[in-house]
């Protein structure tokens, strides 16, 4: 079975709407959170998430939006929340409460988390990966550092779809990976996706101009 992984999709709807059209012929989708926070489409981002009924994990924006959250923000974050909260309806709050830290699929052999299986708010870059972050699944589903990275052990596969709405990784395309649990072979893909319209959008709406400008950088 091929599943298609998305990650910090951050309220990004032409990245998404890009990637879900790249896509290859999947199974099933799974979302290793952060669907909302930075970009002026959080609510079209849930909604898409609800419609495909998409397993998702509740990221730390996630949280934020919902005032559920200790986690550090510095000024852009905070401006992307508060947008956010403005604008989420009740069906989509309850929504992201719904939403739990980790999830295990397709029998157990799936494994997603946003950040670290042992605390969702910490950042697990692609040097922390190692095959002691796996338990009895086969693969591990982790976001929240924006980075695309995956690496194979004996004992499973620890994969990073990388971020769709906001990748990090200096490569601006959108990111997300496709999992073949019959074959253990993983697929990372980036799409390009209109950034200007993303950022004359951020600019419409009034969130910080910085938002916009980093998607160019991929950073």
């Amino acid at each position: 079975m091929r599943i298609g992984l998305v990650s910090d999709i951050h309220g990004n709807r032409v990245a998404l709407e890009a990637v879900l059209s790249d896509m290859p012929a999947v199974g099933a989708l799974a979302c290793a959170g952060d669907v909302v926070g930075y970009n002026p489409w959080p609510g079209e981002c849930i909604d898409e998430l609800r419609v495909r009924e998409v397993p998702t994990v509740r990221g730390n924006h996630d949280a934020a939006a919902l005032a559920e959250t200790a986690f550090g923000f510095n000024g852009m974050a905070r401006a992307g929340i508060e947008y956010t909260r403005e604008r989420l309806s009740d069906d989509q709050r309850k929504w992201l409460a719904s939403l739990p830290s980790d999830r295990r699929l397709f029998d157990g052999r799936l494994k997603l988390v946003h950040g670290h299986p042992d605390d969702p708010d910490r950042y697990t870059y692609p040097e922390d990966f190692s095959p002691r972050l796996l338990g009895e699944e086969d693969v591990l589903v982790l976001g929240h550092t924006h980075v695309q990275h995956v690496e194979r052990y004996a004992e499973g596969i620890v994969v990073n779809p990388g971020s769709v709405g906001q990748p990090r990784d200096r490569d601006p395309r959108a990111g997300y990976a496709v999992v073949d649990l019959d074959a253990m072979t993983v697929d990372t893909r980036r799409v390009s996706y209109d950034i200007e319209a993303v950022r004359a959008e951020i600019e419409a709406v009034g969130l910080p101009e910085r938002l916009g400008t980093r998607l160019t950088a991929g950073q």
